[in-house]
């Protein structure tokens, strides 16, 4: 089963959900992220990430022109007030809108503190694919 994570840069929030699915559900399923104008993963990402002993300093972003939905068996859309990436019609689709934390204009500390709200609020969500990558 693969799983794919989009938001429109690929540089935040659909890294923040992919490598923690990847923590926490093994090889049960391939997780995968992109976006629909990939530009680079975020140092504030990697940092928010790296407190929890997640490493993905050597990531970088993708699009999703180069996924091949014919083997994604569910996406899950992240975006919250931009426009999402179109998925292919006939493709289990899930939104989780989250906000970009990428967006914010706010000093550094209260920046990298909305990092750590969409990290921990991600990694919460992601309890709710137990089944799908259990099968049942």
């Amino acid at each position: 089963m693969k799983i794919a994570f989009l938001c429109v840069a690929n540089s935040a929030r659909s890294q923040m959900a992919e490598a923690p699915a990847r923590e926490m559900y093994g090889n049960r399923a391939e997780f995968l992220s992109a976006g629909s104008q990939p530009s680079r993963v975020n140092p504030l990402a990697i940092e928010a990430l790296g407190e929890i002993g997640i490493d993905i300093s050597c990531r970088s972003s993708k699009s999703t022109a180069d996924l091949d939905f014919n083997t994604i068996s569910l996406v899950i859309t992240l975006c919250a007030e931009e426009v999402c990436p179109l998925e292919p019609p006939g493709t289990t689709k899930k939104h989780w809108p989250f906000p970009d934390p990428a967006n914010a204009s706010k000093p550094v500390d209260a920046h990298l503190g909305d990092f750590r709200r969409v990290r921990d609020a991600l990694r919460e969500k992601l309890r709710e694919l137990e089944p799908v990558v259990s099968g049942n």
